[in-house]
């Protein structure tokens, strides 16, 4: 399982290399199943609420 939160259309610039990009990437979607989640963050739904200054 390989989690990320870098988005699909920009994975490609997380690497120096375009060939290895392809490689890498190729391997991992080649037998994948992608799941996106949407919505938003449980982080900032569950976060206390800020006291305004």
């Amino acid at each position: 399982m390989i989690a990320s939160q870098v988005p699909v259309g920009s994975l490609h610039q997380s690497f120096e290399d375009a060939t290895v990009a392809d490689a890498v990437l190729d391997r991992i979607v080649h037998s994948s199943r992608r799941i996106e989640m949407k919505g938003e963050s449980m982080r900032k739904l569950l976060a206390p609420p800020k006291e305004e200054e």
